[in-house]
């Protein structure tokens, strides 16, 4: 495999403007009533001094990635393979028993995740759109990985209710302390999309289903002990969510994190937390495609209002938060893929966990997800035929 590098030269930060809420009172604000704005799509500066080297390439269209205990990197793509990576050689994975893979739209195999106890058991964790064009949803899918090959296929969760067409199926899945799953469902897809006869994104606020959800799930697909929501389905954790493609939990204290896609701008980054309602489709700061306002409101009371905001649309997808030691003045720092911006933007947090400011790094291609290796360099996969893994680094 051929490696190439990409100097970015010395770190520049900019400040983010900062637009009121308005005159709605909110009562679970992320930031005191004041929501941050996106800096202009192309236009946050540029990140400098550091390089993009190539690690592997040659992937349909890489969705999730992750790290196995004995290094290997771990990869899906959205046509249905599944590979381990050693250096810059791929292995693809032999499936035994694994269910049809519905590749359509923005659907296939997507996520994939490492169980924290899986020197013992093996377990590896996807999500994957199963069904058909007219009948599909997102569904959890484990199985035992042992070398290159994955068996003891079991397919835990399905999300109801099924729907039609290739939007919005989320899918990210990160894991808690407590070895419980969070699990991002989108809310369906865009009109004219319909679900007993209204738009299907009107789900998001329907704690009866899991569309527009995040699930708190347990290591078998289970829900867990205690609900999240009163009165909801007890496998909620969070709802009104669009389509969040970026989720991430900070080691340090827990604190979970996600983006989520707007329509014609108005993608969000938000800090969530269990039991709360995030907003879509009534507070929005998002467009029909088509150009006119979704809802008048961009914050209502007893809706949690984003940290920050990005229009025009970045359509953020993998999200990661650094820890690590090669980049010590990355430390705290979120950093969010663009499918559109084809760039990696660096998020910067006060200690009180508010947005101050964001750069950008370039990559040129779709970015699908970022990850931290286990090496602290960070990591991102590349969205096209012929995907690659990029290596973040000095």
């Amino acid at each position: 495999m051929k490696c190439f590098s990409l100097c970015l030269g010395s770190s520049i930060l900019a400040a983010l403007t900062i637009v009121s809420c308005g005159s709605h009172s909110v009562s679970e604000s992320a930031g005191s009533g004041a929501v941050p704005a996106g800096v202009d799509g192309d236009k946050a500066p540029e990140a400098k001094g550091y390089k993009v080297e190539m690690v592997v390439e040659g992937f349909d269209r890489p969705w999730g990635l992750t790290w196995l205990p004995d290094g290997r990197m771990l990869l899906t793509t959205k046509s249905g393979g599944v590979y381990t990576v050693t250096g810059d050689t791929s292995t693809p994975v032999e499936l035994v028993g694994f269910p049809e893979v519905y590749d359509g739209g923005q659907g296939g195999l997507m996520d994939v995740a490492v169980h924290p106890d899986f020197a013992k058991n093996g377990w590896v964790y996807f999500t994957a759109s199963t069904g058909s064009g007219q009948s599909n949803h997102t569904t959890l899918i484990r199985g035992k990985l042992t070398g290159n090959r994955l068996t003891d296929v079991k397919t835990l969760f399905e999300v109801t209710p099924l729907k039609n067409g290739g939007q919005h199926f989320g899918s990210r899945i990160v894991w808690r302390k407590d070895k419980t799953m969070l699990l991002a469902i989108g809310d369906g897809g865009n009109p004219p999309t319909k679900l007993n006869g209204e738009w299907i994104r009107n789900n998001a606020q329907n704690t009866q289903n899991h569309l527009g959800k995040v699930l708190h799930l347990t290591e078998e697909g289970k829900p867990p002990a205690k609900a999240a929501v009163s009165g909801g389905r007890p496998e909620i954790y969070s709802y009104g969510h669009r389509n969040i493609q970026g989720m991430c939990i900070d080691p340090r204290d827990g604190t979970v994190y996600a983006t989520e896609h707007g329509a014609r701008g108005g993608d969000e980054l938000n800090k969530i937390e269990a039991g709360k309602n995030y907003g879509w489709p009534k507070a929005t700061y998002s467009k029909e495609y088509s150009g006119p306002e979704i809802s008048p409101d961009r914050s209502l009371p007893g809706m949690v209002d984003p940290m920050l905001i990005w229009t025009p649309s970045k359509a953020p997808s993998g999200l990661a938060i650094y820890t690590g030691d090669k980049f010590p003045e990355w430390k705290g720092n979120l950093f969010s893929g663009g499918l559109v911006t084809r760039d990696v933007r660096r998020i910067v947090l006060d200690k009180s966990g508010k947005v101050t400011s964001q750069e950008s790094i370039k990559i040129g291609a779709r970015v699908r997800d970022v990850r931290q290796g286990p090496d602290g360099w960070l990591y991102v996969i590349t969205d096209e035929p012929g995907g690659r893994v990029l290596r973040i680094s000095r």
